[in-house]
């Protein structure tokens, strides 16, 4: 398997869109994007690449595939 690219905030929330995500809300620095089909994703919206480890949390929890 590849290793992940590091992310920005900015990336992941593009990512996500893409795969039919929606914002809900912001709550503070923390987005909060929902499926159509109940999935749920909380994204820290900041200015720093995230650590590769919480990108790969965030899209586990989001049930997106990595590519």
């Amino acid at each position: 398997m590849a290793r992940l690219p590091a992310l920005t905030p900015k990336k992941l929330l593009r990512i996500l869109k893409k795969h039919g995500f929606v914002v809900d809300h912001q709550t503070g620095s923390h987005a909060v994007l929902i499926h159509p089909d109940g999935r749920r994703a909380v994204v820290p919206v900041h200015s720093r690449d995230l650590p590769r480890g919480t990108a790969l949390a965030i899209l586990k929890q989001a049930r997106v595939a990595i590519e």
